[in-house]
């Protein structure tokens, strides 16, 4: 076993909960295994701090998920793992869909798992973990006998980690579409080629609370995707328009709509920002605009582009809100961090000329917990502005 011993100082964020070791605190190496194996890490005068999958590829040398000596990560410890983790999902009510295992935040690195009806889709995103595949997957069929196992490891990150990129079934069957239930309504999940794992589980309990800002109003939903937040709102609201620059989310939206029995959804495609700005010199207005975008920006470097493009939409979206009306406004990038946008909608809403006052702040659902000294686990922010 490799064991990891960092430079003096570097120990008190691992300690304080933080799981990554960086290979720039790092002192020296001692001993040999391959990569991708356990190994220990200690402070500069050889305190244990704890265990962790190792990849001397990576910028982020040990994932640490181990803090007791003694253990191993055998096959009973990975089933009180992701059984600790479920548990705590079922104890909050969910059952149908939602984010059974959040990596780091469950004390399983770089593991996701998202329950889909009967059916679970996974993402394998370091090394360490990915040799772990085969365990884990036993133990998954064990502990929750899933008629189906989807991989969706097509992800960039991997590539960080020395690792290709993969997807496909990695246990039983899986249909090309997954009909779930969230929030009273049903939806067709397309966990193989979808967004994410095939949906965006973490704005569940967000779209439920659109609800309340919409009733018998029209609604604007930008970046739609397969359509959460537009169905949500179509339920009380006298009519939804969702757009998105994708035909593909576009007919996702209306095979949703009609599983629900829901008329009042048109689609519309194209680029969200001229759609905002045509929508401006017809003088349309609407009572709820909605702002989810993809992520702007994926690294630190990018910040500064996305803030202009958050701040783009989000005068436009406040151009576009009915006197009284509502802008819920959204962000999924952790780079993007909450004075950020807060600087951001502030800033926009002086732009705008419009006054605006601050209705709710909201997070990432509760399936998909953040630990409070680890920042990368706490990304999602979600505004309701009231526009005057």
């Amino acid at each position: 076993m490799y064991s990891v011993y960092l430079k003096k100082g570097e120990e008190k964020r691992i300690l304080n909960g933080h799981s990554w070791v960086y290979a720039n605190e790092v002192a020296k190496i001692e001993g040999k295994d391959k990569n991708g194996s356990l190994a220990s890490v200690f402070t500069h005068d050889g305190r244990f701090i704890g265990k962790g999958y190792i990849n001397h590829l990576s910028k982020i040398l040990v994932r640490i998920f181990i803090r007791d000596e003694n253990q191993v990560d055998d096959k009973a410890f990975y089933l009180e793992r992701l059984k600790n983790a479920d548990d705590f999902r079922k104890n909050l009510g969910y059952d149908n869909c939602y984010r059974m295992v959040f990596a780091e935040a469950d004390d399983i690195p770089a593991l996701i798992v998202d329950k889909y009806d009967e059916y679970l889709s996974v993402q394998f995103l370091s090394l360490g973990i990915d040799k772990m595949k085969k365990l884990i997957v036993e133990c998954l069929v064990d502990l929750f006998a899933p008629k189906g196992i989807y991989e969706r490891s097509d992800v960039a990150v991997r590539v960080k980690e020395g690792l290709t990129e993969t997807k496909g079934v990695i246990y039983g069957e899986v249909p090309d579409r997954i009909i779930i239930t969230e929030n009273g309504l049903k939806m067709a999940v397309d966990v193989k080629n979808g967004q994410k794992t095939g949906y965006f589980l973490d704005q569940k309990e967000n779209r439920y609370a659109a609800r309340r800002y919409c009733k018998d109003g029209e609604v604007l939903d930008c970046f739609c995707n397969s359509g959460g937040f537009s169905l949500n709102c179509a339920t009380v609201a006298k009519s939804v328009t969702a757009v998105d620059v994708s035909r593909t989310a576009l007919d996702s939206v209306e095979e949703n709509a009609s599983l629900n029995n829901l008329t009042n959804v048109r689609t519309l495609q194209g680029d969200v920002f001229e759609v905002l700005r045509n929508y401006r010199k017809e003088n349309k207005v609407f009572d709820l605009v909605i702002l989810d975008p993809p992520a702007f920006c994926k690294s630190a470097s990018e910040v500064k582009d996305a803030y202009r493009g958050y701040k783009d939409i989000n005068v436009l979206g406040m151009k576009l809100v009915r006197s009284g009306g509502f802008l819920i406004s959204a962000s999924c990038s952790h780079y993007m961090t909450l004075p950020l946008f807060e600087k951001m909608l502030a800033e926009s809403a002086k732009e705008s000329g419009r006054r605006v006052r601050q209705i709710e702040i909201k997070t990432q659902a509760p399936d998909h917990p953040a630990l409070v000294n680890a920042e990368e686990t706490s990304y999602l922010k979600f505004f309701v502005l009231q526009v005057l």
